[in-house]
């Protein structure tokens, strides 16, 4: 058996820690977990290589597509990590897919519809609480400012990690926000929710494709200045009185979802009610922690789910805080 790992930026040499600080820990993360088996994974040229002495780093000077077409098929197994903007993680899922290999995650198909926020929405609204959200086209701007008056959001349709989400409430703050995305985003439209108070937080889970198991409750550190809100981190697991409607409702929106495996993170708005935000078919940051407070080996266990098997009993053992920065620092707490 042999598998194939690889982070999109550090495997395009990009180098921006604001971007990459995430990356970097997460591929650190998922090669220490699968040391032990025969697996190699991607590293530009351009990026440091993580601590993974056990693992095969492969240094690639050509351009990421190529390389996967050119040498995917010699793999058994390909575990992505790769953005959802301008459906990233989606092309290169269908690429793995079309050349035989088998993905550690989730199917392009369900990566393609968690890459675009609405139509997780139009899937999931009619399952689990959802937060209110209009599509709204570039053409549409105008009609639509003259109805802001109390605070909504702004988002691209496609993006990560807060990118160009901001809190609006007035025609003129909508039009600014408007073209925030515009800049960061090619889809023909943006979606506008309602605002809802309350903790931001995101489940963990394992998934085989029909049964999803909740890891843990994680807490988002989102800022906001000017309306504008940025994530700086979080903490692993975040105990809450909400806590296990949150996961009820993860666990239901994952297993609605055809095509989804491996890990998955879904983003959950805990207030007055508790609402699904978004799905990520991916690693997320909180891998990062659960990894060393988990009763065994997540890398192994996202494995082993895409194969159908799921753990028996999850456990998780103290507290973990991360903060971003030019790297992705963690301090125990517990």
């Amino acid at each position: 058996m042999t598998i194939l790992v690889f982070e999109y930026a550090t495997s395009l040499g990009v180098n921006d820690p604001a971007l990459t600080a995430e990356g970097q820990a997460m591929l650190k993360g998922i090669t220490g977990d699968l040391k032990d088996l025969n697996t190699s994974f991607l590293i530009s040229e351009n990026s440091v290589s993580p601590e993974s002495s056990s693992c095969n780093p492969i240094v690639i000077k050509n351009d990421l597509e190529e390389w996967i077409a050119d040498n995917i098929s010699f793999y058994d197994f390909c575990l992505p990590i790769a953005p959802e903007e301008d459906f990233i993680l989606f092309k290169l899922t269908r690429l793995i897919e079309k050349n035989g290999v088998q993905v550690l995650g989730s199917s392009s198909d369900a990566v393609c519809t968690c890459s675009d926020k609405y139509l997780t929405y139009q899937a999931l609204k009619t399952k689990v609480p959802v937060i209110p959200t209009i599509k709204v086209l570039w053409d549409e701007i105008d009609s639509y400012a003259n109805r802001i008056s109390a605070e909504h959001v702004v988002k691209p349709a496609d993006g990560v990690s807060c990118s160009a989400v901001q809190v609006v409430d007035s025609p003129e703050s909508f039009r600014k926000a408007a073209d925030r995305v515009k800049n960061v985003t090619k889809l023909p439209y943006f979606l506008l929710q309602d605002w809802v108070n309350g903790d931001s937080v995101s489940v963990s889970l394992l998934t085989n494709g029909k049964k999803a198991i909740p890891l843990s409750l994680n807490k988002q550190n989102n800022i906001q200045n000017d309306g504008i809100i940025d994530y700086n981190g979080g903490k692993v697991p975040f105990k809450h009185p909400k806590e296990e409607t949150a996961k009820d409702i993860a666990k239901k929106a994952v297993e609605s979802l055809n095509g989804l495996k491996g890990y998955v993170g879904v983003d959950m708005i805990l207030g007055d009610d508790v609402y699904m935000v978004e799905v990520n078919s991916r690693i997320t940051t909180p891998y990062v922690a659960l990894r060393q407070m988990l009763n065994f080996n997540l890398g192994k266990a996202i494995l082993e789910s895409v194969n159908g098997y799921l753990p028996q009993e999850v456990k998780l053992e103290g507290e973990i805080e991360f903060h971003k920065n030019e790297s992705l620092q963690l301090k125990v707490i517990n």
